[in-house]
């Protein structure tokens, strides 16, 4: 040490609290993003869409129940309501998915992120969790209040609640399998830009452009073609695997004997675009 220096004390200590790991880090990470996907923590302005979108669903459902206990009978059921406000969800994806993952990639903030302990793998596992949570609970809260109407004005006592129960549950998975495909879908297209702008329109264009292509492949004159033109639209693909697995709903789509192709293919989307999507946050993470 040359003649003069001087050791200065500034206070640093190491950390002696808790280290809560891997599990408490995609914790925070999917509470962080569950919040961020209805503006908690936020401004008030970045509340007004999801909650809108909220409260026009649930007064769908307050709608739907009191016409119910009024004439008696289901006017939608509750996968059919999924499938009817679905065009509704498309524009909550839009604007959730580049919030949760477009603005870090504009801040540069991901290698920060996978420095340690976090991987690629878990940051997206919970975002892609906290934007599935969502966009279920926009589904899944207002078809439970249709079930509340419908368990108080049934008048087959408690064998029509439970049946009531049944018929909720399948419209919970049926919301369940709209969630995975949205934010699947949403999240992938989100992730290949930092400009939130351009996210949300590439979102909107992938569910809103392939809807025609339904319409053009169901008028062709092969019978084959027409049932399986639901697989050209992510929209349709759903309500094709809600139609075959719950019989009772009314989706005005003819997927013939072709239920099971459709559940594949919904199921390899997803995983197709889950795959992707790992594959382009390892890239990031390596830089």
């Amino acid at each position: 040490m040359s003649e003069g220096s001087v050791i200065h004390d500034i206070g640093y200590q190491r950390y002696t609290g808790p280290r809560h790991g891997r599990g408490h880090v995609l914790g925070a990470i999917y509470g962080h993003g569950l919040r961020t996907a209805f503006g908690f923590g936020r401004t008030a302005k970045a509340k007004i869409f999801p909650w809108m979108v909220a409260g026009i669903a649930l007064i769908v459902a307050i709608i739907l129940a009191a016409v119910r206990s009024q004439i008696g009978q289901t006017v939608l059921s509750y996968a059919e309501f999924a499938d009817r406000i679905s065009w509704l969800i498309i524009f909550f994806v839009a604007i959730v998915a580049p919030e949760l993952v477009s603005r870090d990639l504009h801040a540069g903030v991901l290698p920060l992120y996978f420095s340690r302990p976090l991987r690629a793998a878990d940051y997206l596992g919970a975002k892609f969790a906290a934007l599935v949570s969502a966009v279920w609970l926009l589904l899944g809260v207002p078809q439970f209040i249709m079930f509340l109407g419908a368990a108080f004005t049934t008048k087959d006592g408690f064998r029509g609640v439970w049946d009531e129960l049944g018929d909720l549950l399948g419209g919970w998975a049926h919301s369940a399998l709209w969630a995975l495909v949205f934010a699947s879908i949403a999240l992938l297209i989100a992730s290949l830009t930092g400009k939130r702008a351009f996210a949300a329109g590439g979102i909107v264009a992938v569910f809103l452009m392939t809807t025609p292509v339904v319409g053009v492949l169901s008028i062709l004159p092969s019978r084959t073609a027409q049932e399986l033109a639901g697989l050209a639209s992510p929209m349709s693909l759903v309500t094709g695997v809600g139609t075959w697995l719950i019989p009772s709903t009314r989706a005005g789509l003819d997927i013939g004997r072709f239920g099971p192709v459709y559940a594949i293919a919904a199921v390899t989307l997803i995983a197709a675009c889950l795959l992707l999507l790992l594959a382009r946050y390892r890239k990031v993470a390596s830089l």
